[in-house]
């Protein structure tokens, strides 16, 4: 049965005068500590900070929308770890591993039923070769 995931804030928090400086991102949250800054008094109108209050339900927390959380595998004895536990974690091969150990380890988790996120990734088929 997968839980239903509920996220207080989907939006991410946007750092103060990012509107005004093209150098500063809107997403890199910094906060400020200005002694007359509106966003630190928590003014009305301002951008709002981030706070504890909008953490997520521990129980859901980092969970994918499937229902499944993710455990980053660099070869086939990690994803052996994944036997027993592959209703609740999926497996996503790491960013470094070779196109070739990642057949490998494509071939091992569907011999063991886990499911792999990006099993995709640096994948040709065969008539590109």
């Amino acid at each position: 049965v997968k839980p239903r995931i509920v996220k207080k804030r989907t939006k991410k928090f946007t750092r103060h005068q990012s509107d005004r400086y093209a150098k500063l991102s809107k997403s890199s949250w910094r906060k400020p500590k200005g002694i007359d800054s509106r966003v630190r008094r928590r003014f009305k109108g301002q951008f709002l900070m981030p706070s504890i209050g909008y953490g997520s339900n521990k129980n859901t927390r980092h969970m994918m929308p499937d229902g499944f959380l993710k455990f980053v595998v660099h070869n086939v004895a990690e994803l052996e770890l994944l036997m027993m536990q592959n209703k609740r974690y999926a497996a996503e091969i790491a960013a470094d591993v070779s196109a070739k150990k990642r057949k490998v380890i494509v071939e091992r988790a569907q011999q063991l039923n886990i499911k792999v996120t990006n099993w995709q990734a640096k994948l040709r088929s065969e008539e590109d070769n």
